[in-house]
């Protein structure tokens, strides 16, 4: 079977019109199959969802009991039939629940990323390669200047400078899902055991993951009302970078604002955020790691989507791989 016959861009999103799905839809559809739990991929009002439990269970925390009519849970590796196509998720390493999702009929078999990293994370299930004949990935750090340091290396930074300025609340701009997580996490990892205070907005997200079996150690509400603002002097307080440029940022004691993101690795992007402290941990993969997954998957024909398109599609076209850009709209970097 052809693969563009299989699945192809519409405005909605990817659609595969044998089985009557869309992958990642940007608007509500009758039934949608969906990677992972970040709002740019994963969307309320749609009738019928199939996705991972975890991604299932992250929507109806952000979004309500409403968020679809029906739902699916799909297992990783777990085989499903879809008016006739077989499709199965399997993990991308993104975020907690994050899936590729293969999709198969008549021998012909595409995989979707979604968004993923090969990087360790115990925050998540790691990236598993599923061999096929189509790979479409994205390709958000997708130039040759983006090689992203270790991220235990960044956290490094982040522990000197509680040292180096002790009395200064470190206020670490996260996205809530997934970023926030692994953040808290690296800094356990680091050694550090002190109570970390999170903004509102992560709280039912961690307390997700910490349900799942994830690690956070002793995390307390950012909340100043109630508490000494004494109290958060050297501490570190985890929050959506929006957060930080209200005035609930200035009520810390004097206010290190950093930010744990790829486009770190961007210095006028720090700046213009006001970043005193970038942090380059990302949650997608850099440019050697893209070419290596692709070298690894070595598949007949890699489409690629959401990110800097044109080098990654020529990088393929020099390596004899048959390659294009899918232009698809609607898709941000809420998860970098």
């Amino acid at each position: 079977m052809r693969p563009d016959a299989l699945l192809y861009p519409a405005p909605e999103g990817l659609y595969c019109p044998e089985g009557g799905f869309y992958v990642d839809p940007v608007r509500p559809v009758e039934q949608a199959l969906v990677t992972h739990g970040h709002s740019d991929h994963a969307r309320p009002g749609h009738v019928n969802v199939l996705a991972t439990r975890q991604t299932l269970d992250i929507m109806r925390l952000r979004y309500g009991d409403g968020f679809c009519a029906s739902e699916q849970a799909a297992a990783f590796g777990e085989e499903l039939l879809v008016n006739g196509v077989k499709v199965s998720f399997h993990p991308a390493g993104h975020v907690l629940g994050s899936a590729q999702i293969a999709i198969e009929k008549n021998g012909t078999r595409i995989v979707v990323s979604g968004d993923y990293k090969r990087r360790p994370d115990p925050t998540c299930e790691a990236y598993v390669p599923v061999p096929c004949d189509v790979f479409i990935t994205e390709a958000t750090f997708g130039l040759p200047v983006f090689h992203h340091p270790d991220p235990m290396d960044e956290t490094g930074k982040l522990l000197a400078s509680l040292r180096q300025f002790p009395e200064r609340t470190h206020l670490v701009g996260a996205y809530a899902l997934g970023k926030a997580q692994r953040v808290i996490r690296l800094l356990r990892d680091a050694g550090y055991a002190e109570p970390i205070y999170i903004h509102g907005a992560m709280e039912k997200l961690c307390d997700y993951y910490v349900g799942q079996g994830i690690d956070l150690g002793e995390l307390l509400p950012a909340t100043i009302e109630s508490r000494d603002k004494s109290a958060f002097k050297g501490a570190v307080v985890v929050g959506p970078s929006s957060a930080f440029a209200d005035r609930w940022a200035r009520r810390f004691n004097e206010p290190l604002p950093a930010f744990a993101s790829g486009w770190m690795m961007v210095r006028q992007r720090a700046k213009q955020l006001g970043v005193e402290l970038p942090l380059v941990i990302s949650d997608h993969c850099d440019w050697p790691e893209l070419t290596e997954t692709i070298r690894e998957l070595h598949p007949a024909e890699v489409w690629v989507t959401h990110g800097r398109e044109e080098a990654l599609v020529r990088w393929c076209e020099l390596q004899g791989i048959k390659a294009k850009p899918l232009h698809l709209v609607g898709y941000e970097d809420e998860g970098d």
